[in-house]
């Protein structure tokens, strides 16, 4: 699913990856939600709940870390995949070790831990070079680690265990414990990035489904108003004209509308986004975005011809790869005739919705 095709690009500072997800973390999670059964021998509901909260905090000072000085942990590559970023990956099996392996103390003031996996493997997940690194970035957002000299340049294991601490706000340790669990056992398809964690998806844990309007709520926070407004207009409207949403993420995240009530077979939610005929799109390479894959532009051509210069020029290009297209560089023109959500989709609006209805 990731947007890359094959194409070799350079990377972005790691401070402005941090910002894009920082963004992104849920801005409103509730302070109660029923939980699955799973975790009542974690720590009571109460403390889930806040501890949540509490690592989503933590999340904004560690995305502020990166912000302010990420060129010391990692330096822009090229690569394939603009978001691939293996600092980031290491700190997040880190973040998950801690959670998944380690237990609470009685106090629940801290978590005890005996082996640390991704260190510990014949091949860690985290190479030998960066576990101090990555140790010393985590104190620096408010973890302590007994038994450990940070100033080390090799990781050394204490002789029974570690324990592990985050004075600052307790509590945060039974949040992370159970995104941790939840993410090992109940996620059933991982994120291209290995970034879970860093993102604090606490829908996970919930017994009901959230709605996926609430979802996007969250994630339309940073737009201004009206542009919140205009994109959950257009996803109650075409809900309402019977249309099917997902929320697939990968290196981006995709809201993909399709028209699949009257199929014989259920659908899974890739299936489903394989059959979209729109999508609002969240990246950091692109924004926010609206997308189209219009295949029915020669039904409705007269209804084109009335659109604003800017929209009916960006139609007639059509979609597709750009490669064979039009011999450019790919820019992701497989994904639909984009269009970015910004101030000036909403001078063409209602030309928008004409659209899509005729799309329909």
């Amino acid at each position: 699913m990731s947007a890359d095709h094959g194409e070799t690009i350079m990377q972005k500072p790691i401070g402005e990856y941090a910002k894009f997800l920082k963004s992104l973390l849920p801005a409103n999670i509730p302070e109660n939600y029923v939980l699955k059964p799973l975790f009542e021998k974690i720590a009571s509901q109460e403390n889930i709940c806040k501890g949540v909260a509490a690592f989503r905090d933590f999340l904004y000072v560690f995305y502020d870390c990166l912000i302010t000085g990420g060129d010391l942990y990692a330096k822009p590559r090229k690569i394939k995949n603009l978001t691939d970023y293996p600092f980031l990956h290491f700190i997040n099996h880190l973040l998950i070790d801690f959670g998944y392996y380690g237990k609470l103390s009685e106090s629940g003031e801290s978590l005890i831990i005996a082996e640390i996996p991704s260190f510990a493997a014949s091949k860690p997940k985290i190479p030998v070079s960066k576990q101090m690194e990555c140790l010393r970035l985590l104190a620096l957002c408010g973890f302590t680690f007994g038994g450990i000299k940070l100033e080390a340049k090799t990781f050394d294991m204490p002789e029974k265990f570690m324990e592990i601490s985050y004075p600052g706000n307790p509590v945060l340790l039974a949040g992370l414990r159970a995104l941790a669990v939840a993410d090992i056992e109940l996620r059933t398809r991982r994120y291209n990035n290995d970034d879970n964690l860093l993102r604090c998806d606490y829908r996970l844990l919930k017994v009901e489904d959230t709605d996926l309007l609430d979802i996007l709520v969250d994630y339309l926070q940073p737009l201004p108003a009206e542009l919140q407004k205009f994109a959950i207009e257009l996803h109650r409207r075409y809900i309402d004209m019977g249309m099917t949403c997902v929320l697939i993420i990968d290196d981006q995240y995709h809201f993909a509308y399709a028209c699949v009530k009257n199929r014989k077979r259920a659908l899974s939610p890739r299936d489903m986004y394989q059959q979209r005929v729109w999508e609002l799109a969240i990246s950091m390479k692109y924004g926010y975005c609206l997308a189209v894959r219009a295949k029915k532009t020669e039904k409705y051509a007269d209804v084109i011809e009335k659109f604003p210069p800017y929209l009916r020029e960006k139609i007639t290009q059509g979609y597709g790869c750009d490669r064979k297209l039009r011999n450019e560089p790919c820019q992701g023109g497989c994904q639909g005739i984009r269009i970015p959500l910004d101030n000036s989709i909403l001078e063409i609006k209602q030309d928008i919705v004409t659209w899509l209805d005729n799309e329909l």
